[in-house]
């Protein structure tokens, strides 16, 4: 399936999943509030933050109550300021506040993956090294995720198991060794990227005289890595992976390697601190 089907897809489902799970068969507390209520809400985040999760909240509102109308100044990838409104919401009241949860746990988790990710492509600047994420992402939210390293300015990695071959240690074991690995991918679907992770620069001399078309180094120290950039000669893209945090991305971007890959920007993200607030209520004219 194309990345683009499948983003449509995942909000359609995700929308509904988070409503089933939070709202359930009625939102009891809701009740409270007269049904022809109507009211106005306003969404800020309480620290700076690269908005993600728009398309999200536009199909949960749809779907819990299209009477709500929603009014975004800000999309996907802006930077937010914090204490300023980026979301306005009007519409039933007790629809806005049966939404409230649903809405913000998405942007939170979403946007706190975008901004991860652009406090790392910021750090790489000027260093021509691409930021690629990986497979570890919070169950249910992989192409979520996957969208939201994108918009923080990074680039998606293998979406799952079908889009590219990626050959770790017990492939090569079952395999016979990396030559056969790699000849057995290429006879399945010549025409995806065939991966192979090493660990040593025996394993990295063998994946090159393979063919694959990149190589993963695998807990590489800096000295190493530059070893291994000297190695292959750009004749396989080189993408260093393992330790890999603010302190030491530089560090690592420095050695030559044309990419990084980092689970930090998805599995271990600290939500990102948003609000709603309602500012008006009242009985429909």
């Amino acid at each position: 399936m194309h990345f683009q089907d499948a983003l449509a897809e995942d909000i359609r489902n995700s929308a509904a999943r988070l409503l089933a799970e939070d709202v359930g068969p009625v939102d009891i507390t809701a009740q409270l509030i007269p049904e022809k209520h109507l009211g106005k809400a306003r969404v800020i985040s309480r620290e700076p933050a690269i908005l993600c999760g728009v398309a999200w909240v536009d199909e949960l509102f749809r779907r819990l109550d299209p009477r709500v109308a929603l009014t975004w100044h800000a999309a996907d990838g802006d930077r937010l300021t914090p204490d300023e409104p980026f979301l306005e919401l009007a519409g039933p009241a007790r629809s806005l506040l049966t939404g409230e949860r649903a809405a913000l746990n998405l942007l939170q988790t979403l946007s706190a993956t975008a901004t991860r990710t652009r406090h790392y492509v910021d750090l790489l600047k000027g260093t021509g090294v691409r930021l690629l994420d990986t497979r570890k992402t919070l169950p249910g939210l992989r192409i979520a995720q996957k969208y939201a390293v994108a918009c923080g300015g990074g680039c998606n990695h293998r979406i799952g198991l079908y889009d590219a071959f990626l050959i770790k240690e017990n492939h090569i074991s079952a395999c016979g060794g990396i030559a056969g690995a790699v000849k057995e991918a290429r006879s399945i679907a010549r025409d995806l990227t065939v991966e192979v992770e090493v660990e040593t620069f025996e394993e990295l001399d063998q994946a090159l005289a393979a063919g694959a078309d990149v190589i993963m180094l695998d807990n590489f120290s800096l000295d190493d890595m530059r070893e291994a950039v000297r190695r292959v000669a750009g004749q396989a893209t080189l993408e260093a992976s393992g330790n890999v945090d603010e302190t030491t991305l530089k560090a690592i971007a420095q050695t030559g390697v044309d990419c990084i890959s980092s689970g930090a920007l998805t599995k271990d993200v600290k939500a990102i601190d948003l609000s709603m607030r309602m500012v008006e209520e009242g009985p429909a004219g």
